[in-house]
């Protein structure tokens, strides 16, 4: 008996953490398709474009029903990087500072192909800080592993609420 109740609880909070993300995708739209973004910042690592392209198909795989075709997808994502920005933060007495920011920014275009007044092009971007006395080559990977996370979930709910 109180397994059944259990699980019954479980089952419950399971089905309500989902309905708290407010995620709404119509009955009618199935497919998805995410084109590889352009990288357009010199100065961004030469990956980062097909890194963030990987990491929104993954995004939309892993958390809607949403099933990934490239012929004639109901919704379609296309976009680049336009900022990748290293700025000096918190400065210090002796020209010295503290903290140093790292800033993605991409140029998103959501193409909703089963409702065109649900389509938008937008520019997203996310930061994370870092200490001046650490080695940015060293950190870089997990920084913008960090910021795509932040970048995944912004897009994601952008396109998946309110519909």
């Amino acid at each position: 008996m109180k397994f059944k109740i259990l699980i019954s609880l479980f089952t419950f909070f399971y089905l309500a953490c989902y309905s708290f993300k407010g995620i709404a995708i119509p009955e009618d739209v199935n497919t998805y398709f995410v084109s590889n973004f352009q990288n357009n910042v010199p100065q961004a690592p030469g990956d980062i474009n097909q890194r963030f392209s990987e990491a929104l198909r993954a995004k939309i795989r892993n958390e809607s029903r949403l099933v990934y075709n490239e012929s004639n997808p109901d919704i379609e994502f296309s976009g680049s990087i336009v900022g990748f920005r290293l700025t000096p933060e918190a400065p210090q007495a002796g020209n010295t500072v503290a903290l140093n920011k790292v800033e993605i920014v991409v140029s998103v275009d959501f193409k909703n192909n089963k409702s065109e007044d649900k389509s938008w092009k937008k520019q997203f971007s996310y930061f994370r800080t870092y200490g001046s006395d650490q080695d940015f080559i060293s950190i870089q990977d997990g920084l913008i592993a960090e910021i795509f996370k932040q970048l995944m979930e912004n897009i994601f709910n952008e396109s998946f609420t309110g519909w």
